[in-house]
């Protein structure tokens, strides 16, 4: 584990430190992260987004023709008494 020495600086009524730029790069960190508490440590980590790149995902699926429903559509009780178009 790679480690380095750095002050805690005041900011505001809160303490930050600064993150070097090579740490940075290493652990792909964007504009926000999540801060958690581990076994009294302080970890910090990139930002989860699950969803990120769906959209160019789907895009590219239905330019290939791969958004078709696997199944048939089974149509309920619902559907066919009320549901209007």
């Amino acid at each position: 584990m790679n480690s380095i020495r750095t002050q805690v600086v005041k900011i505001g009524n809160s303490r930050g430190v600064r993150i070097p730029k090579p740490f940075i790069d290493q652990t792909r960190l964007g504009n926000e992260v999540e801060i958690a508490i581990q076994r009294g440590t302080i970890v910090i980590r990139p930002l989860s987004r699950p969803r990120n790149g769906w959209a160019e995902r789907f895009r590219a699926m239905s330019e290939q023709g791969d958004d078709q429903l696997l199944d048939k559509p089974t149509p309920t009780k619902w559907d066919r008494s009320d549901w209007v178009w």
